[in-house]
C-alpha cells in the first residue's frame, strides 16, 4: 500500500535509540569517546545490526568495515537507495554527530514497515567505518575507499595513535567483512546529520537543506631533524623537529586569522614530534592541518600558503620537510534535483527551513562524486560539536526526519 502523505516517524523511538547509543561508550559527562574499531565501537555495532535484523533488514559488512543493511525493494533489481552515516565519534565527542544519521535510517526504515509500504526500490541503511579518523587519519577513509579514492589495503595498513593497524582490528572486533568495498550502481545516497555549526538554531530553523560544502584542502607533512642535547647544543646547529612543527602550525593558524573577515578557516589540528622529551631535541614530527573558505578559488590560495610555510617552517628551524598526504572536498557537489525534492518536502510540511552550506567533512562528499547525493541538517544548541557538551531535543530531529522519510520514499517509488 502507498504510504501517506501525512506519515510520519515515531520520533519516542528514535530517541530510544539515540538514548542507548549514548550509554556505549561513555566519555566525559553527556559525551562519547567511542573510537572506530575499539571495543565501544564493536558493542555499538552489534547493538545496530540486532536492531537491522529486528527489523527484517540482511546485513552485510565490507572490507573496510562498513555495515551495510538492506531493505528489500519491489524490484530489487533496481539501484538501491542508501541512507548514511557513521557510529563512531571523536575522542570528546557528542552522542549525536554521524550517530543521529544512521539511526535515522533505521527510523525511515521502522516508519514504513509499520505503513506496510514496500518502496519500489531498495532502501539500505550504511554505518561507514572511520569517518571522524580520530584513532586512525585521515577522517573518511572507507567512504573514500567505497568510491575509489584510496585501495582497501592501504585503508588496511592504515597505523593508529595506538600503534594498531587497521585490518587487524577489523578482524579483533569481527568486522572484517567480505562485501567488495566497491560502490556499484546507486540510485541516490542521503545523509542526515546535526548541522555542526551555530545558524540554525540561533536563527530558530528547523531544519537546514544543505546545498554544497565548504571547499576545503588538508594537508599531513612530516619533518625531519636530529636528536641533540638541549643545554650545550648551540642555537645555530638546532635541528629542533618539533619547533619546525610548531611553526608550521602557528603559520597555518596565521593564515585563517588573514581570510576570517569573509569566514574563512584554518586549523591547526595535530602536532606529533620524537622523542619529545625533556633534555634533547626532537628529531622528526607530524603535523596535520586544513584550510577552508566558501568561495573555492580562495580556498586554493589559502592552500597554496600552507603549503608554502611547510617548507619555510622547516628551513627556519634547519629542518626538512616532506608532505605525505592531501586531501581535498566540498564545494557545489550534491545533487539539484534531490535539493529540489528536499526542499519541496519542506515546504509541503510546512516546516520552517533555509538553504545552508556545510562547513565540515561527511562521508556524503565521497558519495557525491559516484552518485546524486543530498545532505539534511537538523539544528543543535550553539552548534557546540565535537565536544561532551553536544546537545539536542528530540524536538529538534522532527522536522529532519519527516522530510527525509518522505524524500526517500518519492526518489524510491518513482517510475
Amino acid at each position: 500500500m502507498p504510504i501517506a502523505p501525512d506519515s510520519r516517524v515515531d520520533l519516542d523511538r528514535f530517541w530510544q535509540t539515540i538514548e542507548t547509543s549514548g550509554r556505549i561508550g561513555q566519555g566525559r559527562p553527556g559525551g562519547l569517546s567511542r573510537l572506530t574499531l575499539s571495543d565501544a565501537d564493536k558493542e555499538m555495532r552489534d547493538q545496530f545490526v540486532a536492531w537491522c535484523q529486528d527489523a527484517g533488514l540482511s546485513v552485510e559488512v565490507d572490507e573496510c568495515g562498513s555495515i551495510f543493511a538492506r531493505r528489500a525493494g519491489s524490484d530489487d533489481s533496481l539501484p538501491p537507495i542508501l541512507i548514511g552515516s557513521h557510529l563512531d565519534t571523536q575522542i570528546n565527542g557528542g552522542r549525536f554527530d554521524g550517530i543521529a544519521g544512521v539511526l535515522a535510517g533505521l527510523e525511515v526504515v521502522r516508519a514504513l514497515n509499520e505503513a506496510n509500504h514496500v518502496t519500489k526500490r531498495p532502501i539500505v541503511i550504511v554505518d561507514w567505518t572511520n569517518e571522524e579518523g580520530a584513532r586512525f587519519s585521515p577522517p573518511m577513509v572507507a567512504s573514500g575507499c567505497f568510491v575509489g579514492k584510496y585501495s582497501v589495503d592501504w585503508v588496511h595498513d592504515l597505523i593508529g595513535d595506538d600503534g594498531t593497524r587497521f585490518g587487524d582490528e577489523l578482524k579483533r572486533i569481527g568486522y572484517d567483512g567480505s562485501r567488495p568495498c566497491k560502490a556499484g550502481e546507486i540510485d541516490a545516497y542521503f545523509e542526515l546529520h546535526i548541522e555542526q555549526g551555530p545558524i540554525l538554531d540561533a536563527e530558530g530553523r528547523d531544519v537546514g537543506i544543505v546545498t554544497g560544502g565548504y571547499p576545503v584542502r588538508g594537508m599531513r607533512a612530516s619533518f625531519e631533524g636530529k636528536t641533540a642535547h638541549t643545554g650545550p647544543t648551540p642555537m645555530d646547529l638546532r635541528r629542533n623537529a618539533l619547533v619546525a612543527g610548531a611553526r608550521w602550525l602557528t603559520a597555518v593558524d596565521d593564515i585563517g586569522w588573514d581570510y576570517a573577515v569573509h569566514d574563512g578557516k584554518a586549523t591547526a589540528a595535530r602536532l606529533t614530534a620524537w622523542p619529545n622529551k625533556p633534555g634533547i631535541l626532537s628529531d622528526t614530527a607530524e603535523a596535520v592541518c586544513d584550510v577552508r573558505h566558501p568561495d573555492p578559488i580562495t580556498t586554493r590560495v589559502m592552500a597554496e600558503k600552507m603549503r608554502r610555510s611547510v617548507h619555510e617552517a622547516a628551513a627556519v628551524a634547519g629542518c626538512t620537510a616532506t608532505i605525505e598526504d592531501e586531501w581535498e572536498w566540498g564545494g557545489d557537489i550534491f545533487d539539484a534535483g534531490l535539493i529540489d525534492s528536499i526542499r519541496n518536502q519542506a515546504i509541503r510540511l510546512g516546516v520552517n527551513w533555509r538553504d545552508i552550506q556545510s562547513q565540515a567533512g561527511h562521508d556524503a562528499y565521497f558519495l557525491a562524486t559516484h552518485c546524486p547525493t543530498a545532505m539534511i541538517f537538523a539544528p543543535c544548541k550553539n552548534g557546540i560539536t565535537h565536544n561532551n557538551e553536544e546537545h539536542c531535543e528530540p524536538q529538534d530531529f522532527d522536522a529532519a526526519l519527516n522530510i527525509l522519510l518522505h524524500a526517500v520514499v518519492e526518489r524510491a517509488d518513482r517510475d
